[in-house]
């Protein structure tokens, strides 16, 4: 392979640019890339070293079994390597560019651990998929018998969406509810583009609204329709909110003009990117474009945060963070790719106040770690009289999200929350105090990864089915 790669860098026709169309230039380089990619995930994938016991795939969430598909990538047999990759995980091109592979797979991956740098495993699941929606292999929904039963789903995120897929595989009529105008959740509006191409996304939900399941979007549950008429029109229902309510700060002018929320700040840029006229990115209000940006938060929306304020054109971004780098609960890669990127972090520093409105200063604290809490986490200490302040021009907070009230929003009284305000489900089926009514991904862990809500989501759907089995045999009695 690589010295047929070398062949085709050496025999490119050597014609002037200007005597060769723009469609021959992009033939020629999607050959090479293609050529390229290739290679590379065979070199990569050949370097698995098939151990005995996979911590690449006990880690893995969704325990994928990795060995597998990488040695059949190494051996060519891609479409093969691709039927492994897909029947453990609903959304692999999702994963393969934005799980957090160096906690996870990559992480604890043998020759990693031995000092050799990991497999690349998350780029060769992203390689192997794409070039199977590029083949044609992905194939299209197509239950064996249709089932008279339905499943409403409340969200299109990744939880609900994973969920949704399994369902109708099984021939359950499903309808999915989503506050949004577009299906995806944090996959379209919550991740930046650059991180995941919103093209990726929109080619998964069409295959799955081809497939039978029926999207309801601008759906605002608890106000466009109650959760009970949801209730009473379905033979389950799955909660797949997600968790939108963000920390907030306190201080001195924590409320001025250009201190906004990460996920008002993330959504609007996509929104833009999208083509959407967006009336806050227009005016400024959330476009980091010649400005002062300072980030407060140290996890992976804070690096999508300071990684747009970047990309939008900002003089400068900083990142604040109460803790130093080795506790930082983000991935240390998206923490690297900011700082090649020209981000300033401003390690064991914390906000005090803010100056003026619109906002013009950070009145930051100054910190060191203490003793270790009950996390074992060491707690930032206010070292006193180093206070200072940062200029800014926008700040954005991303300090975390929290559930929403939904007992109180949709009037449903009966549904058991934790003492955080996340719904109370069974470990295993994600079953909820209320018959018929689950719950799965981060509306019932808080704020995590998309690969737990995938998780979260087929498990749950498994658990549908085996209960809607039974209600069909009883009813056959």
């Amino acid at each position: 392979m690589a010295e047929n790669l070398m062949l085709k860098f050496v025999n490119i026709p050597r014609l002037m640019p200007e005597k060769r169309d723009a469609t021959d230039r992009a033939h020629d380089f999607g050959e090479i890339y293609s050529d390229f990619a290739e290679a590379k995930a065979e070199e990569q994938a050949s370097r698995c070293s098939q151990c005995g016991v996979p911590y690449c795939q006990t880690h893995c969430p969704l325990h994928n079994n990795i060995p597998d598909w990488l040695r059949l990538t190494a051996e060519g047999r891609l479409r093969e390597a691709y039927e492994i990759s897909q029947a453990t995980n609903t959304f692999p091109e999702i994963c393969g560019r934005i799980c957090p592979q160096d906690r996870l797979c990559e992480g604890n991956c043998v020759i990693e651990q031995s000092g050799h740098e990991t497999v690349t495993i998350g780029s060769v699941e992203k390689y192997i998929t794409d070039t199977a929606w590029a083949k044609g292999w992905v194939q299209p929904i197509k239950p064996a018998a249709e089932r008279g039963q339905s499943v409403g789903i409340i969200g299109a995120g990744p939880g609900g969406l994973a969920a949704a897929d399994m369902l109708r595989r099984a021939g359950v009529q499903v309808t999915v509810y989503d506050r949004y105008d577009r299906a995806g959740g944090l996959l379209t509006y919550g991740i930046p583009g650059f991180k995941l191409e919103k093209d990726v996304v929109i080619q998964r939900i069409q295959q799955l609204q081809d497939g039978g399941i029926e999207i309801v979007a601008n759906c605002t549950v608890g106000v466009d329709i109650s959760f009970e008429d949801i209730r009473a029109k379905h033979d389950a229902v799955v909660i797949a909110t997600g968790v939108y309510k963000s920390r907030d700060l306190v201080g001195p002018g924590a409320g001025a003009d250009g201190i906004v929320k990460a996920i008002d700040y993330l959504t609007a840029s996509n929104r833009h990117g999208f083509g959407d006229h967006v009336p806050e990115f227009a005016d400024g209000g959330l476009n980091a474009d010649g400005k002062k940006v300072v980030v407060i938060g140290g996890g992976d929306t804070a690096m999508d945060c300071v990684r747009t304020a970047i990309r939008q054109g900002a003089t400068s971004v900083k990142c604040l963070y109460r803790r130093d780098k080795a506790n930082m609960p983000g991935s240390l890669r998206e923490t690297q790719n900011a700082e090649e990127e020209g981000v300033e972090f401003v390690w064991l520093t914390a906000p005090k106040g803010f100056l003026d409105t619109p906002v013009s200063g950070v009145m930051v604290q100054k910190m060191r770690l203490g003793l270790p809490d009950v996390t074992g986490r060491q707690s930032p200490e206010v070292i006193e009289g180093a206070d200072y302040v940062e200029p800014a021009d926008l700040v954005i907070k991303a300090l975390g999200f929290e559930p929403e009230d939904l007992p109180k929003l949709w009037e449903a009284d009966g549904l058991e929350v934790t003492r955080w305000g996340t719904i109370r489900t069974d470990f295993e089926t994600g079953k909820t105090s209320l018959p018929g009514v689950y719950a799965v991904g981060d509306i019932v862990r808080g704020a995590s990864l998309v690969v737990w809500a995938i998780r979260d989501g087929r498990d749950c759907a498994a658990a549908i089915l085996a209960e809607l089995d039974g209600a069909r045999a009883i009813a056959a009695e």
